[in-house]
């Protein structure tokens, strides 16, 4: 894919990644405990019903200056524990609420970095999660490590505890590069990590890398790019630096070192697009990359792939998600729930009254639509307006209007080859990976609002 200089300064503009719809932005804290509380119930009854758990650890030994995840630092053995203790008793809580009947499909371990802590705490912590739900046959256990922090001992105790999927940040594969976003280096060769996974038996590893940081250049990248494929994992992602000091202070430190122009981090795009898929991968969504027989590229095919916090997924596997721990959010069919950040503030909230919710947002008719919609462009490149009808009760001409579709305001798109519309169907070509942002932000009424702060879409 050839890069256009004009199209980048045409489409290079702040946008919602759509990790959710409405955007996290959107949240308000009038939703409360007891909302929380009757969503949950409510989800019992609505689809999917298979059950996802996002577990949050939001303690790193030191932050990373890039990092836009819920992070702290400095943290005691005996606060730890005192955490430890509140997730549990969360858990213990919230599940009393779902329905005992659904499965269990998907444990995902996020943070922070949830390998720093002791992994007797992560064993206690999935003990109590297999005691209080009906695990599924075919379950996905995943946690993010951090290479820094992770050792061949490490692995096997993970395997025992069931974890069947490893995610590496690695980020870069060079040493300056993490130096400059203060990240530690890896404490052991990543290859030979990787080696130690697979002759554990893990179902699964993916790694993510993260282009547009300092020190970055196309021809360092391309490095990485080649790293990455010789170890050989199932999915690879490649994630864009989203630089916004606005709400994360800590990376205006990252501005004084500069960063890649936008015709370089697009160039460092495309380059990783045509290695990944000359290796045999296969794109999938935005940014990520994975075999042909992987689960996501089924899903793709079978339009049952969708987006949420943790990136792209299937419904088969992550279903309604239930977050538990500081800064954890809760995506169910019509509600979404977050914690409070600080994990202070967490503990004391979780001993008071078992729940710890600092936002939400309740979705009406119209937004499930859109939703799904725009899930509908960012994961599977194609839009159905008459099957979205069908779900709904409806038709697509009432959908089209909900959406805001207008052939007129997809000329451009058109014109550039990017997608085509025949009558209810809009099909999107792989020339437009780059801008599929910019596609799906058509879709949206509530940009309009213009609440919050976004990165900018390339």
């Amino acid at each position: 894919m050839k890069i256009d200089n004009k199209l980048l300064n045409k489409y290079n503009k702040k946008g919602p990644r759509y990790t959710s719809y409405p955007p996290a932005t959107h949240f308000s804290e009038k939703y409360d405990d007891k909302d929380f509380i009757n969503s949950v119930i409510k989800s019992n009854n609505e689809n999917p019903q298979n059950v996802s758990i996002y577990i949050h650890i939001p303690f790193c030994p030191q932050i990373c200056h890039f990092c836009g995840c819920t992070t702290e630092s400095g943290f005691t053995k005996p606060f730890l524990e005192r955490y430890v203790d509140a997730l549990i008793k969360e858990i213990e809580f919230v599940s009393k609420y779902i329905n005992n009947d659904r499965k269990l499909t998907q444990i995902h371990w996020g943070g922070g970095t949830p390998n720093a802590i002791s992994l007797k705490y992560i064993q206690r912590i999935t003990e109590k999660i297999l005691m209080c739900f009906n695990l599924n046959d075919e379950y996905e256990m995943a946690i993010e490590c951090s290479p820094a922090h992770l050792d061949y001992r490490h692995i096997e105790l993970l395997k025992s505890y069931g974890f069947n999927r490893i995610s590496l940040g690695i980020q870069d594969f060079d040493g300056k590069v993490l130096d400059a976003i203060n990240r530690r280096r890896p404490k052991r060769p990543i290859s030979k990590m990787v080696e130690k996974i697979h002759s554990e038996g893990f179902r699964g590893t993916n790694i993510d890398l993260v282009y547009g940081l300092p020190l970055q250049t196309v021809k360092n990248f391309n490095k990485t790019i080649e790293k990455a494929i010789d170890l050989n994992t199932d999915r690879i992602v490649t994630f864009s630096y989203a630089h916004v000091p606005s709400i994360l202070p800590r990376q205006k430190i990252l501005e004084n070192i500069g960063f890649p122009s936008a015709e370089e981090k697009a160039e460092m795009y495309n380059n990783a697009y045509k290695k990944f898929t000359d290796a045999g991968y296969v794109p999938i969504g935005m940014d990520h990359f994975c075999r042909p027989d992987d689960e996501f590229y089924l899903a793709l095919n079978n339009n049952q792939l969708h987006r949420n916090f943790q990136g792209y997924c299937t419904t088969r596997t992550t279903g309604q998600v239930y977050g538990f721990g500081a800064s954890s959010i809760s995506q169910l069919f019509s509600a979404y729930s977050q914690n409070v950040k600080n994990a202070a503030q967490y503990i004391k909230m979780i001993n008071e009254k078992n729940t710890a919710v600092l936002r939400g947002y309740n979705l009406e008719r119209n937004e499930k639509i859109i939703r799904d919609v725009i899930n509908s462009v960012m994961c599977n490149y194609y839009v159905d307006f008459s099957e979205i009808a069908k779900k709904y009760e409806s038709d697509s001409d009432e959908i089209k209007e909900i959406v805001g579709f207008d052939n007129e305001k997809f000329k451009d798109f058109v014109d550039l080859n990017f997608m085509k519309i025949e009558n209810d169907k809009i099909i999107i070509y792989d020339s437009a990976r780059l801008y599929i942002r910019n596609i799906a932000m058509e879709f949206d009424p509530l940009l309009n609002k213009k609440i919050g702060t976004y990165s900018k879409t390339i």
